[in-house]
């Protein structure tokens, strides 16, 4: 995965609605699915969990599958984008001792590969506005920096391909 830079404006602006109209559209949902079923089906003893279970499931269901049917829209480029690299810097940081320490060798895939979790962990907090530990960041690339100085490597972000992952 490509590293891109984002609109920060229009990734924040899309987000927020999106959070917005999904938390929306489940508690209208949910509510109306499960007082629908309750109006079909009601219970003597009073209880309606059931239902109200029910009315949820569906309703998260129906969420997740247009979700999925609108993600390659112009509206939520952004927000895909932003999601599927959160999923790719998981898969590093699930491996990151072992390229730590393949870094510290001169393995030169796990260097890429953490140069581009800087980078994309730069990216992110930046658009998160999470800037408290931009400074742990700018030493671990300043030491990244060093190694790949040390074994003449050259770091290139693009250069990342997820099969890297695969020998760690």
């Amino acid at each position: 995965m490509k590293l891109i830079q984002v609109n920060k404006l229009r990734y924040r602006k899309h987000l927020n609605r999106l959070i917005v109209a999904c938390i929306a559209a489940f508690v209208i949902g949910s509510l109306g699915i499960a007082q629908g079923l309750i109006a079909l089906f009601p219970s003597e003893s009073g209880s309606h969990f059931h239902w109200n279970l029910t009315g949820v499931i569906i309703t998260g269901f129906v969420i997740t599958t247009l979700l999925n049917k609108y993600r390659r829209h112009d509206y939520m480029t952004e927000v895909v984008y932003v999601w599927e690299l959160k999923q790719s810097l998981n898969k590093i940081n699930r491996k990151l001792s072992k390229i730590k320490a393949a870094a510290q060798e001169g393995n030169v895939d796990a260097l890429i590969i953490l140069h581009y979790s800087y980078a994309g962990s730069r990216l992110l907090w930046q658009l998160d506005d999470n800037t408290i530990i931009m400074d742990e960041l700018a030493l671990a690339q300043a030491e990244l920096d060093s190694l790949a100085a040390k074994y003449l490597v050259e770091l290139d972000a693009n250069d990342y391909k997820p099969h890297m992952l695969k020998q760690f």
